[in-house]
């Protein structure tokens, strides 16, 4: 029986290279993958899901007001799609979640969803919130702070002083935000030199 995964961690834990890992298991295997990335995630260029490392994988991209169920009913059509693969998930609408939650229970195909959990001001992206609603596995994507503790937070950062107010979403890499242990970032810490 299919279901419907939400896997999440914060930034720089591998989300996406976990997931260019398993479309390549599926489609080794002869099975076919359908690849989803949110337009907002334009950092690699549209319709690229792209690991820090450097591997890449084509996606269909997806806007707030794309339906996935008919975009996966018209991928179908052409030949059984075997699994459903999402990446920056949090950036989801709540709708998506429930057409995702539709693709698992009519058509028994499995959707695996990565992204993060909570935001720069730790609160909930829209569809992080509904991927831990109605997911039916929940797993985390481990990852350090700087100090070795399990970073749980994501902080976004101008100037190296850590940013708590601001637009949710802004998209941006390495050079925007890091990822830390809940007291550091509590406390403002960056590194171990402040």
């Amino acid at each position: 029986m299919a279901q419907l995964y939400y896997r999440y961690s914060t930034m720089n834990a591998g989300k996406s290279i976990e997931l260019i890992k398993v479309a390549y298991n599926y489609e080794e295997r002869g099975l076919k993958v359908m690849t989803l990335v949110p337009s907002v995630d334009d950092r690699y260029g549209k319709g690229k899901i792209t690991s820090r490392i450097g591997l890449q994988r084509d996606a269909l991209v997806i806007s707030e007001k794309t339906n996935i169920l008919e975009m996966f009913i018209a991928e179908n059509s052409f030949g059984k799609v075997d699994c459903v693969l999402i990446d920056e998930c949090q950036f989801l609408k709540k709708h998506h979640v429930e057409e995702l939650i539709e693709i698992v229970d009519t058509f028994n195909t499995p959707v695996l969803a990565y992204g993060l959990k909570n935001d720069f001001r730790n609160e909930l992206f829209e569809g992080s919130y509904y991927m831990l609603v109605y997911a039916d596995k929940i797993e985390e994507i481990k990852t350090i702070c700087w100090c070795g503790r399990k970073a749980t937070m994501v902080a976004r950062v101008a100037d190296g002083k850590i940013v708590k107010q601001g637009e949710q979403i802004m998209v941006g890499g390495n050079d925007m935000y890091i990822s830390l242990c809940r007291k550091h970032y509590n406390d403002g810490r960056t590194g171990p030199e402040d």
